[in-house]
């Protein structure tokens, strides 16, 4: 009797010199490789994953501050899955057992569904492809209300890439965007938005591609400069001349930024091991858009609606 890996069941996907394996729990990818290079930090199929490595955040991205958001006249309450800092983090769906509903050697697409429950009493289904091709790895993840009435909802992915053989710190970045989302230092609840070239520039202005050194960053960023097909795009590049990109398109318009600094620092095993850029369809406590002078991006997904985003990982 062959037992499930502890991430689920798996799925290995090629193409040319790509590829991947996707976990069914959380449809999660697990590994992205081009030529035998890693460009996100892999876990292994056995292993129950790392935190929400790889995952799809869903029925909302980031965190919905102290647990608590009100939609429709309506007050709920979410589990603190969160408990350092007392929020909710990541959505419903990041330990779900997704179904494969279709296999190709270079494709896959996952289902499942988020119930009703007393802290999200909405119905909905969570499909996501991912599909490898000359361009690297395209997942695409489209969300479904089959309940009754309109669902508060925001999604997105939690990648951590990897550039090359060199340390974070000598990785250079490159992120086009103009804004970013000021955050108390102890719990991340968002404050304000602010311009990036006049709040700690150093820290948070990587416009122009810079190296990492040893920035420290766990911020949402918006105001993005995209390209005339709506697209944008982050570049993270190896001294060695390797690297990795990280596209998205405009139903995406915050993208998060994670150096993944642990506690306990270096002596943690994978203490900035990656940089975590997650494109998001919503800002971070977007459940509670009533309490920021900025547009949080929300979704109210309409009964019958359809949402969808997507994002490409490709090898520089």
């Amino acid at each position: 009797m062959t037992s499930t890996p502890r991430s689920g069941s798996q799925s290995a996907l090629r193409f040319g010199g790509y590829t991947a394996d996707v976990a069914s729990i959380g449809a999660s990818l697990r590994t992205l490789r081009h030529e035998g290079r890693d460009l996100v930090v892999p876990f292994d199929a056995d292993e129950v994953r790392p935190g929400f490595r790889g995952a799809i955040l869903a029925p909302w991205p980031n965190r919905v501050v102290d647990g608590r958001y009100t939609f429709d006249g309506r007050e709920f309450e979410l589990a603190l899955t969160e408990p350092q800092r007392g929020h909710a983090l990541h959505g419903l769906a990041g330990w779900l057992d997704f179904a494969v509903v279709a296999q190709g050697e270079a494709s896959v697409t996952l289902a499942a569904e988020i119930v009703p429950q007393t802290s999200y009493p909405w119905h909905l289904r969570v499909e996501t492809t991912f599909r490898l091709g000359a361009d690297g790895l395209t997942q695409t993840v489209r969300t479904r209300n089959v309940g009754v009435e309109a669902a508060p909802f925001g999604t997105g992915p939690h990648p951590y890439l990897v550039a090359g053989p060199a340390p974070l710190d000598e990785w250079t970045f490159e992120l086009p965007a103009a804004r970013v989302l000021e955050v108390t230092p102890d719990r991340l609840a968002p404050v304000a938005l602010q311009d990036v070239a006049e709040h700690d520039p150093a820290r948070f202005d990587w416009r122009a591609p810079r190296v990492l050194g040893a920035a420290q960053i766990d911020h949402a960023y918006t105001d993005l400069d995209r390209g005339s097909d709506g697209v944008a795009t982050v570049r993270l590049t190896d001294p060695s001349g390797t690297g990795v990109l990280m596209s998205w398109d405009a139903a995406c318009p915050w993208v998060q930024v994670h150096t993944a600094d642990l506690p306990g620092g270096p002596a943690q095993p994978f203490h900035r091991a990656g940089l975590a850029v997650e494109p998001m369809t919503c800002a971070p406590d977007a459940f509670n858009a009533s309490r920021y002078g900025f547009a949080t991006g929300l979704i109210s997904l309409a009964a019958g609606e359809v949402a969808e985003a997507s994002w490409r990982i490709a090898a520089l």
